[in-house]
């Protein structure tokens, strides 16, 4: 099983490039940003809760998310693998998701981060708020979900960095040059079971 962690600050084109990787490995899907607006869009208790969070900027609880992830995985115990897009976020949730996946025999392969600078992400974000309606791609909004990933989110790379599991590769450029930079690191990540 291919499990891979696209990595990389709010804007980083982990959604683009995720669409690559599944149409070429046939990996599924697993963004918690999608989980979550999914709630958002239906109205649930779950989705009023996160919205109120991701309104802030803030990250929503982990065990929210946790729970998510493991229906997930196990609703899909046959698939070719997993791409994992903007989870793990902390460092609690990359140690959840590592015992997750042992209990299930499949750990990650590999952990792709997606290096952009500070003002093209917001660049980036601000111009896809113009046309996605979406209530965080405001200026104010995305400073705080950047700041956000920098304080929570980015020592999660060093969790994966002591399992030599972690590649950083440059996010500026045309897609396919993009998505080429990630096919060398899967190409040459050994596949592992537990």
């Amino acid at each position: 099983m291919l499990n891979i962690i696209l990595f990389g600050p709010p804007g980083a084109g982990k959604g683009t490039q995720s669409e690559k990787l599944i149409a070429k490995y046939k990996l599924l899907h697993l963004s918690t940003g999608d989980l979550l607006r999914s709630e958002i869009a239906a109205n649930t208790p779950l989705g009023i809760e996160a919205k109120k969070f991701m309104d802030e900027g803030k990250l929503v609880p982990d065990e929210v998310v946790i729970g998510m992830i493991e229906n997930k995985l196990e609703a899909h115990h046959d698939a070719a693998g997993f791409i994992f897009d903007g989870f793990p976020r902390t460092v609690a949730q990359a140690k959840a998701l590592d015992e997750l996946l042992a209990k299930h025999g499949h750990p990650i392969t590999a952990m792709v981060a997606m290096e952009v600078p500070h003002v093209e992400l917001v660049k980036r974000l601000v111009n896809r708020g113009l046309t996605s309606g979406r209530s965080d791609d405001t200026e104010e909004v995305i400073n705080k979900r950047i700041d956000e990933y920098e304080s929570k989110t980015r020592p999660v790379a060093k969790h994966y960095e002591t399992q030599q599991k972690f590649s950083p590769i440059n996010g500026i450029g045309e897609v396919e040059e993009v998505f080429d930079r990630i096919i060398e690191i899967i190409n040459n990540a050994p596949i592992i079971s537990l």
